[in-house]
């Protein structure tokens, strides 16, 4: 194994062309191979910048640049950049050198900040792609590396991932914080406490049979105090440096008051989710009522097709939305009604499943045609919307044909609530529009919660099934405790590993490629 700096295979003074391969070829071998990808997004722009990873990044600089010496680790240097194969100038942009470790890989890196023309990248691209020994990134492969050398575990590169995709301020502030390690450092502050737990637990398990311990009592120094001198470990029964054994009492308490912790993360009402995804909101009510003008009211577009003929909507129409900084996926379904057509009866269905599984639900209903009373509104939302309807926003449209202004309307939504917040709207006017962006944020903001408040949130699905399985396993070793102490120490092994999957530390290989897959090319 080449135990030495490793060659520099793209610098001209190795001689020939042949040898120069071979030399290429050894550094590859031995060291890994380079990649390198357009980092800064594809289109016309004004900067675009290249970017490399692996050993061979010295020797590309090198040799894209003409000089043998590289500028100070980390320091813009200016330089004119050519084609190492026909030394035709491909751009004057700046260069940066970062060396590994001190680098977000932890491998060699460079940087080449060239003019964002696509005849300038590409002819780069071409140049750095004619190097032996270098190949174009996969999608994800730089934060993948960066992983594989413990630069970030699992949680801080999906937070990575979320920061690159965040379109909403709320969804940026969540994405930071995970990204900057809050999320992984929690999982870790849990499964160095079932750690912890689990040695004491194994040390009661292997010196149980000393005729100095009891079950309620087990010393707390470096080494056994039975068996031998007061504060000397015996020589027979050894404890590990990190079981320092304590109660058993002690251990329980730890384990119960982990599986409490676990179990309030996981009851947060899927904030995280629903702030990284975004709120799935559908527009509901009969046929005729504004549910498509309100669509594109909202979306302040023709999203959707009006007509004042009943039954236009048939497929489910999706957009969207930054409401006050939270995301909002909204979803205009068809008319609620009983029919006979069987196109309209797919879209009815369509509609009603889709608000099952709502996140929020915009019923929508013609001020006109109900009742002024609160209860009347209320009995007339109950038969539009299922029982287990979570959060809902009562929009009374075609506020502007209302008589007399509709102030009885209005003091009975004032009088009482009719199960619901609800608002007055004319989407023909806009006339109580900014009433009903005021109560969708106000309902948002509850949905997500603040992202810098509390503890971080579970942001993917995957974090909530380990968890699950984490609790559940925390669970079964108060059963266990009481018949085996053996089978209740491989309960806690069990919760141990479940969190090691979410940061990667455990058995990451199976979800590696499902997380890194949706990266962009040069991250």
């Amino acid at each position: 194994v080449w135990m030495g700096t490793p060659p520099t295979p793209c610098t001209p003074s190795l001689g020939s062309l042949p040898r120069r391969r071979w030399a290429q070829r050894l550094c590859s071998a031995a060291w890994g191979d380079t990649i390198f990808a357009l980092s800064s997004g594809h289109g016309r722009c004004g900067v675009a910048v290249i970017r490399t990873s692996g050993p061979g990044s010295r020797g590309a600089l090198q040799s894209l640049t003409g000089r043998p010496k590289l500028p100070p680790p980390r320091v813009l240097a200016l330089r004119c950049i050519r084609d190492p194969a026909t030394a035709e100038p491909l751009d004057r942009g700046l260069v940066v050198w970062f060396p590994g470790p001190q680098s977000f890989t932890g491998e060699d890196c460079a940087e080449l900040h060239v003019h964002g023309g696509p005849a300038v990248v590409s002819g780069v691209l071409r140049a750095l792609g004619r190097l032996p020994g270098l190949r174009p990134a996969e999608p994800g492969e730089f934060t993948r590396r960066a992983f594989r050398r413990g630069k970030l575990d699992l949680t801080a590169a999906e937070g990575l991932g979320d920061l690159i995709r965040a379109e909403t301020e709320a969804q940026r502030r969540q994405a930071l914080r995970q990204m900057e390690g809050e999320l992984g450092r929690l999982y870790q502050r849990w499964s160095e406490t079932l750690t912890q737990a689990l040695a004491h637990l194994e040390a009661y398990i292997d010196f149980s049979e000393d005729d100095n311990v009891e079950e309620e009592v087990l010393s707390q120094g470096e080494g056994w105090q039975g068996g031998g001198e007061a504060g000397t470990p015996c020589p027979c029964h050894p404890v590990p440096p990190t079981a320092s054994p304590r109660s058993l009492p002690a251990v329980d308490a730890t384990v119960q008051a982990l599986e409490q912790e676990i179990g309030a993360h996981l009851r947060d009402g899927r904030r995280g989710e629903l702030l990284r995804g975004g709120v799935h909101t559908v527009i509901a009510g009969p046929p005729n009522v504004g549910k498509s003008s309100l669509l594109n009211l909202l979306c302040q577009r023709p999203a959707a097709i009006v007509s004042p003929v009943a039954g236009t909507t048939r497929d489910v129409v999706e957009v969207a939305l930054n409401v006050g900084g939270y995301p909002l996926v909204l979803s205009d379904t068809a008319g609620l009604r009983d029919t006979t057509d069987p196109v309209e009866q797919e879209g009815v269905s369509r509609a009603r499943n889709r608000l099952q599984q709502a996140d929020l639900v915009l019923a929508v209903l013609d001020a006109t045609a109900v009742p002024a009373e609160p209860a009347g509104l209320g009995a007339a939302l109950g038969s539009l919307l299922p029982p287990s309807t979570p959060s809902c926003i009562l929009v009374l449209n075609k506020a502007d044909l209302l008589r007399g202004g509709g102030e009885a309307l209005r003091d009975a939504c004032a009088r009482g609530d009719p199960l619901f917040p609800t608002t007055l709207l004319s989407c023909k006017t806009g006339e109580g529009l900014d009433h009903l962006l005021e109560l969708l944020a106000r309902q948002l903001a509850q949905l997500c919660g603040d992202p810098l408040a509390g503890s971080p949130s579970l942001t993917q699905s995957r974090h909530s099934l380990h968890l699950g399985d984490c609790a559940a396993a925390l669970a079964r070793y108060g059963r266990e405790r009481r018949r085996d102490l053996g089978l209740a120490a491989e309960q806690l092994r069990l919760a141990r590993r479940q969190l090691g999957r979410i940061t990667g530390h455990v058995g990451a290989e199976d979800v590696l490629d499902i997380i890194f897959r949706d990266f962009c090319v040069g991250k």
